[in-house]
């Protein structure tokens, strides 16, 4: 690894986002490592279907969009993928994002890993877990998150959003408590060659899905997805040291993580700001140290008549304790 990590941050409030995606890949060098003809896989956050909070929830499908343009100059073989959830598939929520309709407009695929093919590898500390063999297998895999909060994780970014890349949402679910070492784990196995932080409309609070959104109109950009976590959360006044996976990852060597390790390419003092960071939450840590368990997902967690009554009294005893 390099002794330093580069991270680029362009505000697109009175720039084309075309012109300044073409300064991100130039800035990752994607001329030396992506060749006519190569196939390219694009991993965004499409985590949710629900219309009313896309636009800060998933990846703008406008900034992928004109990230695939991009990439369209050099390759056709440029594929989009997602994986499913307990209650929802990637075509619901790529339809609620518009991404079916870029997909089509511009000629790229989507891709349901939960559905693709996959290949068994390795991952510490949990052993044997499916990946999807169409990551495996391109020549440029792309990562490209959301700047938001995470009530389990304290912050969801570029490493966070490759949790969205292993197919089986069970696994996802199985593996939760150990989440924090497997983050790094996928990293070393991915590679991504680039990650783009959709800085656009981030959320703040009580994110991935329920926080409310923040606009700030920036695009965020590096080849090490460590240091651009980091530097991501030092923007918006988060504490690096909070969100343990991404710390883990500095400490594991694959990504840099102090600030004096990273450069900053960029008006740091003008675009800098504060987000709320996410509440303590007892309720969904514990949801998610029971979701070790197949009972509990397949009694409590995938019963709609269980979990809908048990979800709406822990939001309405949220929302007594918000207002005293």
């Amino acid at each position: 690894m390099p002794e330093t990590s580069k991270v680029i941050l362009r505000s697109v409030a009175d720039r084309p986002l075309t012109e300044v995606m073409e300064e991100l890949l130039k800035f990752c060098h994607w001329d030396t490592w992506l060749k006519p003809g190569d196939t390219v896989v694009i991993k965004p956050n499409c985590c949710t279907a629900v219309a009313e909070i896309v636009q800060s929830a998933n990846t703008d499908v406008v900034l992928v969009e004109e990230l695939c343009k991009v990439l369209l100059t050099r390759t056709k073989n440029v594929f989009v993928g997602e994986s499913g959830h307990l209650r929802q598939n990637p075509w619901q929520a790529f339809a609620a994002s518009g991404y079916d309709e870029m997909a089509k407009r511009i000629g790229v695929t989507l891709v349901n890993f939960s559905e693709a093919p996959t290949i068994g590898v390795d991952l510490d500390p949990v052993g044997k877990i499916q990946m999807p063999r169409q990551i495996l297998e391109s020549d440029a895999y792309i990562n490209v998150p959301v700047l938001k909060t995470h009530a389990m994780t304290y912050f969801t970014g570029a490493l966070k959003n490759q949790w969205g890349c292993v197919p089986d949402c069970r696994d996802r679910l199985r593996h939760h408590t150990q989440i924090e070492q497997l983050l790094s784990s996928i990293q070393a196995l991915l590679k991504p060659k680039m990650n783009i932080m959709d800085a656009i409309v981030g959320m703040e609070g009580r994110g991935p899905v329920a926080g409310p959104p923040r606009r700030l109109d920036l695009v965020l950009a590096s080849r090490d997805a460590v240091a651009l976590d980091a530097t991501s959360m030092r923007l918006v006044g988060l504490d690096p040291a909070k969100a343990r996976h991404v710390a883990i990852g500095g400490r594991r060597g694959i990504g840099h993580f102090a600030p004096e390790e990273i450069e900053v390419d960029g008006d740091w003092k003008a675009l800098s700001t504060k987000f709320d960071p996410p509440p303590a939450d007892f309720a969904n840590r514990a949801m998610f140290f029971a979701t070790q368990y197949d009972w509990f997902v397949k009694y409590i967690l995938g019963n709609d008549r269980v979990y809908y009554p048990i979800r709406d009294t822990v939001k309405a005893f949220r929302r007594a304790i918000a207002a005293k």
